[in-house]
C-alpha cells in the first residue's frame, strides 16, 4: 500500500521555478499517493494563476492563494495543517532543493522510525552550489547560535536553517499547531517548541544554484532570527512581538540621546527645552522601524503610513508627556545626570507603548 505524501511548497514570485519542480514531483506518484500543496503569498509574477491552471488539469495539485497573510513559516504551517498525507515533505520552490532528497528522506524516516528527517548543507558529503561565501559564513554563525539555544538532544544537527525536511505528521502536528508564524525559520521553531521530544536525523543536501529570481533574505529575516533566539532562550515566556518592540525601543534610546545632546551641544538649547523634541523624534523613529520589522506582516504604506504615524504619536502622547515629566523631575529633584533622567522616563512608558500601539495602530 502506497504512503500518503503531502509536499508543501511555499511560493512568492517563483513562477519560472515552480513549473519544472511540479513536473518532477508528480513523478513521485509511482511510489506514493501524492498531493502537492502550493501556498502562494500573493505573488506579483503570475505564480498563483499559473499553478491554478495546472491544478485544473491535475487534482494532485492544490493551491492556497493567501491574501493579507505573508511569511515563510506562516505559509509552511498553513500548508501542513491543510495537508492530508501521513508524511509531510517541505521544500523550497526556488530550485535549490533536489526532489531526490525527498525520496531518500522518506526512506530514512520510515526505516529508522523517525519523527523528522532534514536536509543539511553542512554534512561531509553535502555540496553547496547556491550560496556565496558571505552567506555560508552567516549560516555557520546562525547555526552555532541556534544550537546553543535549543535542547541538547538536537546538538548533533548541523543545519537548523534548512528549508528541506520530511515530517511524520502524527508525531509533529501538535507542535506544528503551536509554531509562531512570525518565527525566523519553520524548522528551528519546530525544534524549539518540541523541547527535545522529537527524534530525527539529517541527510546530505546538494544545494543547487537558483535558476530564476532572487533570494528573499533581507534585514527583516536577520532581525527575526535575533528575536527568535532571544524568544527561545527566554523559554518563550515573553511574546515575540514584545521582544522585537523592546529591541526597537532600544534603538529609540540611542536616537533620543543623539538628538538631545546634538541640540544641547550644537544649538546651546538647555536640557528641559531639548527633551520634548528628542522624545518626539525618537517616537517617530520607533514607529517607522516597528512598521518595517515588528509588524511587517501588517505593514502600513503610503497614506496609511502617515495616518499610522499620527495614531502612534497620539497613543504615545500620554507616555511621551510622562517621559518628559518623569525625566525632568528626576533631573531636577533626584539627580542632575541627564542620561539617568532620560532612562527613567523611557523605562516607565515601554509597556503602555507596546500594548496600546499593537492594538490601535497595527490591530495586532
Amino acid at each position: 500500500m502506497k504512503i500518503n505524501l503531502s509536499v508543501i511548497l511555499p511560493t512568492f514570485n517563483e513562477r519560472n521555478n515552480i513549473l519544472p519542480l511540479l513536473d518532477e514531483l508528480l513523478k513521485l506518484s509511482d511510489s506514493y499517493e501524492i498531493e502537492l500543496i502550493v501556498v502562494d503569498d500573493c505573488s506579483t509574477d503570475g505564480t498563483s494563476s499559473t499553478v491554478r491552471e495546472i491544478a485544473k488539469q491535475d487534482r494532485r495539485i492544490r493551491l492556497i492563494n493567501r491574501l493579507g497573510r505573508a511569511g515563510l513559516s506562516s505559509a509552511i504551517k498553513e500548508g501542513c495543517l491543510c495537508a492530508s498525507g501521513e508524511v509531510l515533505a517541505i521544500m523550497d520552490t526556488d530550485g535549490q532543493h533536489e526532489v531526490s532528497s525527498i525520496s531518500y528522506g522518506i526512506k530514512k524516516l520510515i526505516e529508522d522510525k523517525l519523527d523528522f528527517v532534514t536536509g543539511s548543507r553542512f554534512l561531509e558529503k553535502s555540496a553547496i552550489k547556491g550560496l556565496s561565501d558571505a552567506r555560508k559564513g552567516g549560516s555557520n554563525i546562525a547555526n552555532s547560535l541556534a544550537r546553543f539555544s535549543l535542547p541538547k538532544r538536537y546538538s548533533h544537527l548541523t543545519d537548523f536553517m534548512s528549508g528541506c525536511m520530511i515530517l511524520d505528521r502524527g508525531t509533529c502536528i501538535s507542535f506544528i499547531e503551536k509554531i509562531d508564524v512570525n518565527g525566523f525559520k519553520f524548522f528551528y521553531e519546530l525544534l524549539a517548541i518540541s523541547k527535545g521530544k522529537l527524534k530525527g536525523k539529517e541527510i546530505e543536501l546538494i544545494f543547487q544554484q537558483r535558476q530564476y529570481g532572487s533570494s528573499k533574505l533581507d534585514i527583516a529575516i536577520v532581525w527575526d532570527f535575533v528575536v527568535s533566539l532571544v524568544h527561545t532562550i527566554l523559554q518563550r515566556s515573553i511574546p515575540r512581538k514584545a521582544i522585537s518592540f523592546g529591541f526597537v525601543g532600544a534603538t529609540g534610546i540611542f536616537v533620543q540621546l543623539f538628538v538631545i545632546y546634538f541640540l544641547i551641544w550644537f544649538f546651546g538649547i538647555n536640557f528641559e527645552k531639548a527633551l520634548p523634541f528628542a522624545v518626539i523624534i525618537a517616537a517617530s523613529s520607533n514607529y517607522l522601524v516597528n512598521n518595517t520589522l515588528t509588524f511587517r506582516s501588517k505593514r502600513l504604506r503610503n497614506k496609511a503610513l502617515i495616518i499610522g504615524l499620527f495614531k502612534f504619536l497620539m497613543v504615545s502622547s500620554l507616555p511621551i508627556i510622562a517621559n518628559v515629566g518623569l525625566a525632568t523631575s528626576f533631573f531636577n529633584y533626584i539627580s542632575p545626570n541627564t542620561l539617568l533622567s532620560q532612562l527613567a522616563g523611557i523605562i516607565v512608558v515601554f509597556i503602555w507603548n507596546y500594548a496600546a500601539s499593537s492594538k490601535l495602530v497595527w490591530n495586532s
